[in-house]
């Protein structure tokens, strides 16, 4: 059995089911793929109802109801089938379908489509469920717009600077022969550029970082002028990189070639293959992938990723609106985090850097807080953040974040927190680059050392030469 043959056989048993519970994450790729699975299912007039979960754990799992729907796992279940075995579910009654490590279980042989196994690394679960959702009904390349989202969202595009493999042959070219993806292929490697002043998304932007524009507004304003790049309409309102012209896009990216060569950096982050939804209206976020992805980043992790896929089903009305503010919000609290790990800072340990917040801000977050950390901390460490978990104080999350040079140096995040969570009961998983767990407060410390020594092993097995 191949990785096609694994998609037709999870087509055919949700054809198959009279009636169907989809059981997903509350992340950009999670709500994706529940927008997508969702949709194909009722196409085909299967009744379908849907359930979001932060996490599969003992805790969440009474939400998955126990009837006699086929439940379909998206997003996460892979690696928590001991879950559905211990809740008594059998093999015709679960569908995985899922892109992280799987854990199976004596005694049962779940259905599970999932790509990690045959080496499509750079998909994420949105980008399966879209080919399971072509599978049921060629005419579904509609939704290829949602599962490019996911992937994007689920940083498939960020090691690569664009989608590679299936995300990229399959979906992202259904979704561009629809009409409804419009592909960018030696783009500004930039986040904002649909909604952000031109110089706030140099600024802000630190892949690559830029000597002199990277954390400096001013700095990136005086760049742009001295460019000649004019930067405001004539009513004052600042033009966004979207709506620049061809030829000052062109100058831009000449001039910033020049910066990273003159501080001895590479080139090869500089441009990016991106993907715009020209269907969308501009100057919103959700004109790009990057940009929608944080849309539905926010409604998940303020527990409302119903809003989430009502966006993506097309709502425009209530359903955004809430989600702008959520995403103002969102927003806010971030840069809050991000202000609070600089001014309290972190303890270094040889291999990563690490921070506890305690329970001032929501455990969905952290690691979104740690990731844009780090351009302003120690880049070659990963960074290790933990926080309370408001429904179990006698729990703690972990979240991690570390960039494209670390892995590869040989760093693997998700195995290093699956690894060392498990040995003090807990659970971790995630990608390479960003990975979680949840441990007994009570391990905290020795968990955070152990962390230490695990990756210390990775650089080692990479680099005989580390220290």
């Amino acid at each position: 059995m191949g990785f096609c043959d694994d998609v037709k056989a999870a087509a055919e048993q949700i054809a198959a089911a009279q009636e169907v519970t989809i059981i997903s994450h509350i992340d950009a790729d999670g709500i994706a793929c529940e927008a997508i699975l969702s949709q194909a299912v009722s196409r085909l007039e299967i009744p379908v109802k849907s359930v979001f979960v932060r996490q599969l754990e003992p805790l969440t799992m009474p939400q998955v109801p126990a009837d006699s729907s086929l439940k379909v796992f998206a997003d996460l279940g892979a690696g928590q089938q001991n879950l559905m075995r211990d809740r008594g579910f059998t093999d015709k009654e679960i569908l995985i379908i899922d892109h992280h490590v799987s854990q199976p279980v004596e005694g049962c042989q779940y259905t599970q489509v999932n790509c990690l196994p045959y080496g499509f690394t750079r998909m994420s679960a949105a980008g399966v469920s879209y080919l399971v959702s072509k599978e049921l009904d060629s005419a579904n390349t509609d939704l290829a717009m949602l599962a490019v989202i996911g992937n994007v969202g689920d940083m498939m595009a960020r090691e690569k600077c664009g989608l590679v493999g299936p995300a990229r042959d399959i979906i992202v070219e259904d979704g561009a022969r629809h009409g409804s993806v419009e592909v960018r292929k030696k783009d500004l490697n930039c986040y904002g550029t649909s909604t952000r002043p031109l110089h706030l998304s140099l600024a802000y932007n630190d892949d690559p970082f830029i000597k002199g524009i990277t954390n400096n507004p001013e700095g990136a304003r005086q760049f742009l002028k001295r460019l000649g790049i004019r930067q405001q309409a004539p009513d004052g309102r600042w033009y966004v990189w979207e709506e620049i012209p061809v030829e000052d896009k062109r100058t831009v990216i000449s001039a910033l070639a020049e910066q990273l060569m003159a501080n001895g950096e590479k080139l090869d982050r500089l441009l990016a293959e991106t993907y715009g939804f020209p269907l969308e209206t501009p100057r919103t976020p959700l004109r790009n992938a990057q940009e929608y992805a944080t849309v539905l980043n926010a409604c998940g992790r303020w527990s409302k990723p119903q809003v989430g896929g009502a966006i993506l089903r097309g709502d425009r009305g209530q359903a955004y609106r809430d989600a702008e503010h959520m995403l103002t919000n969102h927003r806010s609290i971030i840069r809050d985090l991000l202000q609070f790990i600089i001014d309290t800072g972190v303890k270094e340990l040889e291999n990563l850097q690490w921070l506890h917040v305690g329970g001032r801000y929501p455990d969905t977050i952290v690691g979104i807080g740690a990731g844009m950390a780090l351009s302003k901390l120690n880049s070659s460490k990963p960074i290790l953040i933990m926080c309370e978990v408001p429904e179990d104080r006698n729990l703690t999350k972990v979240s991690m974040r570390t960039n494209e040079r670390v892995v590869e140096k040989g760093i693997d995040l998700q195995q290093a927190l699956a690894s060392a969570s498990a040995e003090y009961g807990g659970g971790g998983g995630g990608h390479k680059i960003a990975a979680g767990a949840y441990i007994p407060k009570t391990a905290e410390q020795e968990f955070v050392e152990r962390v230490n020594r695990i990756l210390g092993e990775q650089f080692a097995a990479a680099c005989p030469g580390h220290r």
